[in-house]
């Protein structure tokens, strides 16, 4: 146990590359074993993951479970892990979310069944690596390999335009990267010209001095890579086209995990890295976040296409996320940490039961579902509690991360966080209302006449992430502790007093100019 546990976080990143590479053993006509199997797998996978919420401890900052060795000295790489209360949580949303997109893949994935699971194993090892690393070089590569899979997850078995989808959403984030690149370079030549030693150790590249106007012009840099993630408006619009048509277990992972790293990159690189420009811009990325807010609330009222709605909703919701963080106040930034987990949980479920209705009726038109209430009551219900929570009904996960938010930013932020509180009540005009005409509208589509409730495969599915609504709303300390140390550390990083004088020292040149 002491050596599983010594070097858990290289087990979570190479188990689900060992399991797809034992997957390519066998026969592709073996459908049934390939997906029980893989499956099975991603289920070990979370187990595993499990033990580090088990062993974390939760009244430290400092990053635990820590691997590190050298891996290209010349160049000051190393293969350096870690993980604190953030990622830590990241990481079992990313093991459970892939077992859950596994399960759901039975009905809809037919063809290529072997390749489908072992990209989404592919996939697993890259987004867990991206989130424990701790070493610049080895984060970016992480990062970068995370495309592929989803590229080939939307552009082989999505629908409609699902080639010009996954080229868009490719095209985009590795736009994004390459300028995130640029100033991760810039930043590693900067450390070695103060301290004479190449290193991409993040922890040591904090300590890198940054004058304020370069650090301006870095953080615009690394800014792009993460905002087009987010993705933060107007850098969205790769998003519903990448939503809509990747199939379902797509939709889940890039809803629940992918979207969650640009606001991890901002947390854990491009704030602490450069202190002084996150308080000069956050006042205008904050704004960019409360537009996104309204916007995706705005259009989400006019949309017909299920998926399409959700994927603005997540625009509307990661908005509030990114008000949150920007916001820099420990309640704020709890709250913001939190409902990353929260909306990976709720949108999740949401493009779950999307699915359902999609593999049931083969359309995504709000206005051809109609009476499903009488014919799947169990449906009907577990999706109402999943909208409820997207919502943010009190009692549910939903409502602590926006209420936390809220009263973090209100004191900074005032008439920005007022204006933010629209897309709440947006948010319960178009999902209750797309609730209403799915489930309740008479029957126009013969379609729905032998429509089928869930089973037990598809409550099994769904089930995890209803439990972790009702938990978290009702009883969100044992998430809260881990997260608070984290982010006081990360708050005192940041609001140092070099950092502050940097402000009033560009604000009197400028106005001296």
């Amino acid at each position: 146990m002491g050596f599983f546990i010594k070097y858990l976080l290289s087990i979570l990143i190479f188990f689900p590359l060992a399991s797809a590479v034992l997957l390519l053993f066998i026969n592709k006509k073996n459908e049934g074993i390939l997906r029980y199997l893989s499956t099975f797998l991603s289920l070990v996978e979370f187990i595993f993951s499990i033990y580090l919420f088990v062993y974390f401890k939760p009244d430290t900052y400092k990053f635990q479970f820590v691997e590190k060795f050298h891996w290209i000295p010349s160049f000051g790489a190393s293969y350096y892990l870690g993980i604190d209360g953030v990622s830590l949580f990241l990481i079992l949303l990313t093991t459970l979310l892939t077992f859950v997109s596994l399960i759901s893949s039975y009905r809809y994935i037919r063809e290529h069944v072997k390749e489908f699971v072992i990209l989404m194993l592919l996939l697993e090892t890259f987004m867990v690596g991206t989130f424990v690393s701790l070493d610049v070089l080895l984060f970016y590569l992480f990062w970068e390999f995370m495309l592929v899979p989803m590229y080939f997850i939307i552009g082989m078995w999505g629908t409609g335009k699902k080639v010009y989808a996954a080229v868009k959403f490719f095209l985009y984030t590795l736009s994004g990267s390459l300028m995130m690149l640029f100033g991760f370079i810039y930043i590693y030549i900067l450390h070695y010209e103060q301290t004479g030693n190449f290193t991409f150790n993040i922890v040591k590249l904090y300590n890198t001095h940054i004058p304020i106007g370069l650090q301006i012009i870095l953080f615009i840099a690394l800014f792009l890579g993460f905002a087009v993630k987010i993705p933060l408006f107007p850098f969205h619009t790769w998003l519903p086209d990448a939503h809509t048509e990747a199939p379902t277990a797509g939709s889940v992972i890039l809803a629940g995990v992918l979207l969650k790293f640009g606001i991890y990159g901002f947390f854990r690189f491009a704030i602490p890295l450069l202190p002084s420009a996150t308080y000069v811009l956050a006042p205008a990325i904050i704004t960019l976040g409360v537009i996104g807010i309204i916007y995706g609330a705005f259009v989400s009222v006019v949309q017909k296409d299920l998926k399409r709605l959700i994927a603005f909703s997540s625009v509307s919701h990661m908005g509030f996320i990114v008000l949150g963080l920007f916001a820099m106040s420990a309640i704020s930034v709890d709250g913001s940490v939190l409902q990353l987990l929260n909306h990976g949980i709720s949108t999740g479920a949401l493009f779950l039961f999307a699915g359902m209705l999609y593999e049931r009726t083969h359309t995504r038109q709000i206005a051809d579902f109609g009476g499903i209430a009488k014919k799947a009551p169990i449906l009907t219900t577990l999706f109402l509690i999943s909208v409820l929570a997207s919502i943010g009904l009190p009692g549910l996960n939903g409502f602590v991360g926006e209420f936390l938010i809220l009263i973090g930013s209100f004191h900074n932020y005032t008439v920005l966080t007022i204006i933010a509180t629209i897309g709440i009540i947006f948010a319960a005009l178009y999902l209750l209302r797309m609730f209403q005409k799915v489930m309740f509208q008479d029957i126009t589509n013969p379609e729905m006449e032998n429509f089928e409730d869930m089973n037990l495969r598809e409550i099994i599915t769904v089930l995890p992430l209803i439990l972790l609504m009702f938990f978290i709303g009702f009883y969100p300390m044992p998430f809260l502790s881990r997260i608070d140390p984290t982010v006081l550390h990360f708050i005192s990083m940041v609001s140092h007093h070099d950092a502050i004088y940097n402000i009033i020292k560009l604000k009197t040149g400028l106005s001296n100019v």
